[in-house]
This record gives structure tokens, C-alpha cells and sequence, in this order.
């Protein structure tokens, strides 16, 4: 699959990267007996960056990544499923300490060359003995194959369905340089960074800065552009790793492939983001928002993330109800400009608003399209040159089932 610049390497993971490896396995947090515990590990100190979630309660692992990444590189990160560690006081914040330290124990590595994330029940103390035992297996499940990867992947779900990773090549140099990612986030995702867990690795030799300027960067037009509920966790974070092993004279923004580099890498991340909305708890289907001719690109961004956030509309989507008067409201209330005379909305390629007034279409041909498991609803607002796009899922029964009882 070719896209201009860079190509998708169908079966690609995140040990796909040169100077990466990875494992995975079930230490005993969940019940169902599914791996909980995970790590990846660099050949080398690689270049890191970071972004956090914005919630002001945040979980005790977070703050020990942070100090970790103070220098910008790392060597390894483990991370646990089935437990937020998160509200567990000064206890929670000693347990995330002993992770660190136990898998740098293990690895050889110093301790600020590991970081540390968990993701699950928030509230409740690890339980540090099952913890620390898997963390002295860990290293023996630690290699460079797809086997191992696929073992991490399963480590860092908790109610997500399917697994989520991507991998591209793109030249830089002339050399090919892949970067590659693998995510978890299925309920409590909102667009306020992160939203999720998400890891990335990539074999460029990349400047520190600008990998954290590019990380930024990309996720404010894809991770922060996908809610499935409204809520922003206390746990989420995206950290990115570069081993600098393709070899390419050093990257930064005055690198003639810079673009080229950028465009891959926000793929990757655009990819994680929908694969995430698509598989909201309960979802049966993605909704992308596109809005154009805000006044500014900002704007577009506000509207996008109202539009696709309304439980309104995303009830509607559930049931293929094709209620533009949902989408127009969410459109009126983001707080942004608006003229309210020449807005027009379609659901795929059917027009349903023009000029702000209705027109004519045929309901059952709308009924099949919202019954598909991707929809797309276009708002063209004719007040200026903003545009952004939003990604979403359905509101259905199952997601308050599965919400219901997420400690039980």
C-alpha cells in the first residue's frame, strides 16, 4: 500500500524498527488470565518524547515517566494492564517507583532510563508481589518478533477488543526508515492528550526536540481529535522512542526529508486514533466529523470535536436515523463562529442541508448508508478557510452495560 511518501508494511509492529524488542505475559492482575504486563525495550539510550493527559488527577506512573524522560532518552518502558494505579496516595506513587527499578534490575539499565504505565481500575494498591514476579520473567519473553509484539499488544488492553498497531517506511536519505506504533484506549477517550496509551519506535536518528515537537504536533490533529465518551483518564500517555539505527544523517525541521518523515509519522498517528474510535466500548461503527470553511483551523478543530461529542448524534448514528438537526445544533453550540445561513451537512455523499435549509433526500438510501460501519459527516460552513477532522463512534446499549459493571 503505497501513499506518496511513505509505504505501509502490512504485518509491521513496533519491534519492526531496528534496535527494538518487546514481550508480554500474565503476571496474575486480571482475572481472566490474559497477559497485564508488558515492556519494549531499545538496544540502545534512544531519543524519547512524551505527551501526557490533561486531567489534573493523574495516576502515580506519570509522574515517574516524566522524571525518566527529563534528559530525553530512554531504554525500556513497562507497562501493566488491569490496574490505574491511580488515587493510591503515596503507596501507589512507591509502587511505580519499584517497577522502574525492578525492570532496570533486571535489564541491566539505570533506573531513569525506564518508564512506567498502567492502565485499568482506578483506586485500588497493585498487587506488587504478582508486579514484581512478572517483572523478573519479563526479560526471558523479551525478543525481536512478531510474536513478542503481539504478546505486548495483548499486555496493554483492559475492555478493547482488538489489538491496534501500524507500521510505515518511509526514505529518508535514501534509506528506509520505519516507524511504527501499537495503542489501547477504548472508554474514557476524549480529545484532551492522550486519551489513551500509545507507544511509538522508530529507527530514525532524530534530534530529542524535534521528535517532542513532531509528537505534539501530530497529536493535536489525531489523538486529540477522537472522544468515545467524553471522559479524559488519569493514566494517558504516548511516549515515541528513535534508536537512530537506519543510519540517516540526524533529522530535524531543516532536513530535506523532514516532510516526508512527518507526513509517516502522523500517519501512524492518525491510524492508532481511528482504530481506537472505531473500537469505543459498545461501538459498532466509526463516525468521522470533517468541518470546512470555519474561520480558522482552530475553530474547524472546536466544531469537529462538538459535533462528533454529542451523545445526540451519536445516538443517531447508533440508529441510522439520519437527524441533521442533531448535527447542526452540536455545530451551533461549540461556542465558535458561525453563520447561520449558509451551513451545509451531508452524511457520505448525501446531502441533507444546504444554505441551512433542508433539502430533499431519499430517507431509506440514508438509512443504508448510517447502517454501514464507517460514516462520514461533512459540515461545509462557508466562513473562512479552517478545516480539521474529528473521529468518533456510535452510543449504544453495550456501552452502558460494559460501563455498569467495569469493577465487577
Amino acid at each position: 500500500m503505497e501513499n506518496h511518501t511513505f509505504t505501509v508494511i502490512e504485518g509491521g509492529s513496533i519491534v519492526t524498527p531496528q534496535g527494538f524488542s518487546a514481550g508480554g505475559l500474565h503476571c496474575g492482575l486480571k482475572k481472566n488470565g490474559r497477559n497485564d504486563l508488558g515492556v519494549i525495550v531499545c538496544e540502545v539510550p534512544a531519543a524519547a518524547a512524551a505527551v501526557y493527559t490533561t486531567n489534573l488527577i493523574q495516576a502515580a506512573p506519570l509522574a515517574v515517566t516524566r522524571e525518566s524522560l527529563a534528559n530525553g532518552q530512554l531504554r525500556a518502558v513497562v507497562v501493566n494492564s488491569g490496574n490505574a494505579n491511580a488515587c493510591t496516595g503515596e503507596q501507589g506513587e512507591r509502587d511505580a517507583y519499584r517497577m522502574r527499578e525492578a525492570l532496570a534490575q533486571e535489564l541491566g539499565l539505570a533506573p531513569d532510563e525506564v518508564a512506567v504505565a498502567s492502565t485499568g481500575v482506578i483506586g485500588e494498591l497493585l498487587n506488587m508481589e504478582a508486579v514484581l514476579g512478572g517483572i523478573k520473567l519479563l526479560p526471558a519473553q523479551v525478543q525481536r518478533e512478531a510474536g513478542s509484539a503481539e504478546q505486548f499488544t495483548q499486555a496493554i488492553l483492559t475492555t478493547d477488543l482488538v489489538k491496534k498497531e501500524i507500521c510505515v517506511s518511509v526514505e529518508v536519505d535514501g534509506i528506509p526508515v520505519t516507524i511504527a506504533g501499537a495503542a489501547k484506549g477504548s472508554g474514557m477517550i476524549h480529545p484532551n492528550m492522550a486519551t489513551m496509551l500509545a507507544f511509538m519506535t522508530t529507527d530514525a536518528d532524530i534530534d530529542q526536540p524535534a521528535l517532542q515537537q513532531l509528537l505534539r504536533q501530530a497529536t493535536d490533529t489525531t489523538f486529540n481529535m477522537i472522544t468515545v465518551d467524553g471522559d479524559t483518564s488519569t493514566n494517558d500517555m504516548l511516549v515515541a522512542m528513535a534508536s537512530g539505527f537506519a543510519g540517516n544523517r540526524k533529522l530535524n525541521p531543516g532536513h530535506p526529508d523532514w516532510n516526508a518523515f512527518a507526513e509517516g509519522f502522523i500517519y501512524v498517528c492518525r491510524g492508532l486514533a481511528q482504530a481506537i474510535a472505531r473500537d469505543g466500548e459498545g461501538a459498532t461503527k466509526l463516525v468521522e466529523v470533517t468541518v470546512n470553511g470555519a474561520v480558522s483551523e482552530q475553530s474547524a478543530r472546536a466544531i469537529a470535536k462538538t459535533v462528533i461529542g454529542s451523545s445526540l448524534v451519536k445516538s443517531a448514528m447508533f440508529g441510522a436515523d439520519a437527524n441533521w438537526g442533531r448535527i447542526i445544533a452540536a455545530v451551533g453550540r461549540a461556542g465558535e463562529p458561525v453563520n447561520p445561513n449558509t451551513v451545509d451537512i451531508r452524511l457520505g455523499e448525501i446531502v441533507v442541508l444546504q444554505g441551512s435549509r433542508p433539502v430533499a433526500f431519499d430517507e431509506d438510501n440514508a438509512l443504508e448508508y448510517l447502517k454501514g460501519d464507517t460514516v462520514t459527516v461533512t459540515v461545509d460552513l462557508h466562513h473562512g478557510k479552517g478545516s480539521a477532522t474529528a473521529w468518533g463512534c456510535d452510543l449504544t446499549y453495550d456501552y452502558v452495560r460494559i460501563n455498569a459493571a467495569y469493577r465487577t
